[in-house]
């Protein structure tokens, strides 16, 4: 277990700052935007499980030869109001600070939850009193502003698609296309819970850079995930005349019609990607997009694709082995 512990915490600190920032300066996730969301979310997690089971372990150590053993001796002197004799006063913190992180995230996720929820709501009344139905498709509404605005408002079978009159007089039609198809794989492929699970991560947890430079590449990854959806079907060419039109409009946030929290810092834990997604880019992530379609660059090899789901895997594997198994062996 002491072993453990330190083990534990080690690769917390790893995972909070030489590997995030390795990867945040690395050019593959460009080639592999999938790939690439993956290993941050694996990042994300065992980062959070190493840190809490270091405390954990630790604080554990003199009632248990592992953490279920530790997790029943602990139990029987809460609920059966035995000695605590055999736990110090460094033991006992560990184990008050990993129990106080962890209410700490969970409550921070609901919280964020709830703060996107209510700032939708009130979004979606906004719509319903200044927007019109588009005759794009269901689920896609005009506003009137000469603005070129485009974004998505999440919510399942009530999720929208918003569009500008100054957006649609600026776009040919394929550009439309193209905006609408991108708009749409944001919807389809539920890029708005990944961007509440960082959003969270970061809110709960500021001062760690793996937190801010997570969130900045989520959010540019989850674009290019998109332009990926739309260039099934429309070229390099519309799809980069399309984004230089919308980031134009993007540049300026509509107040009374922009996701609440709009913000052109992708790096905000405020951004638009708490009520809304795509339309609030900022001019790094817009930039980052154009540059991967103007000279673009060959998918990544299989081979790595593997490794990197392997990483991946291993993240999780390691820390939740180390704390799962001793115990079940034993």
């Amino acid at each position: 277990m002491f072993w453990t512990s330190y083990f534990l915490a080690v690769l917390a600190l790893v995972l909070a700052w030489p590997v995030p920032v390795l990867l945040s300066r690395a050019e593959w996730p460009s080639r592999a935007p999938f790939m690439a969301m993956v290993l941050w979310q694996a990042i994300a997690l065992a980062g959070g499980l190493s840190m809490i089971g270091a405390m954990l372990v630790y604080g554990l150590e003199p009632i248990g030869d592992n953490l279920i053993a530790g997790l029943r001796s602990l139990a029987g002197m809460v609920l059966h109001n035995e000695p605590t004799t055999a736990l110090g006063f460094w033991h006992l913190f560990a184990l008050s600070a990993a129990a106080l992180l962890s209410a700490h995230l969970v409550f921070t996720l609901l919280l964020t939850y709830v703060k996107i929820e209510r700032q939708r709501r009130r979004h979606r009344e906004l719509l319903a009193l200044l927007a019109s139905p588009s005759d794009d498709g269901p689920g896609t509404v005009v506003i009137n502003h000469d603005s070129p605005v485009a974004y998505c408002l999440p919510g399942g079978a009530r999720s929208v698609t918003v569009l500008s009159d100054g957006l649609m007089a600026a776009l040919e039609p394929a550009e439309l296309r193209a905006v609408l198809i991108h708009e749409n794989a944001h919807l389809s492929q539920r890029h708005d819970l990944l961007l509440w699970a960082f959003a969270a991560w970061r809110q709960a947890l500021p001062w760690f850079p793996t937190t801010r430079l997570a969130q900045v590449a989520v959010n540019s990854l989850i674009e290019m995930l998109a332009d990926d959806v739309a260039l099934r079907t429309e070229s390099k060419g519309t799809l980069i005349k399309a984004i230089a039109i919308v980031a134009s409009g993007s540049a300026r946030p509509v107040e009374q019609f922009a996701p609440p929290g709009t913000s052109s810092d992708d790096a905000s834990p405020e951004g638009s990607t708490l009520s809304g997604t795509g339309g609030a880019d900022s001019p790094r992530t817009t930039a980052s997009r154009v540059s991967r379609l103007l000279s673009p660059k060959p998918p990544l090899p299989a081979a790595q694709r593997a490794l990197v789901l392997a990483a991946s895997a291993m993240l999780l594997a390691v820390p939740t082995g180390l704390l799962i198994v001793p115990g079940l062996l034993g």
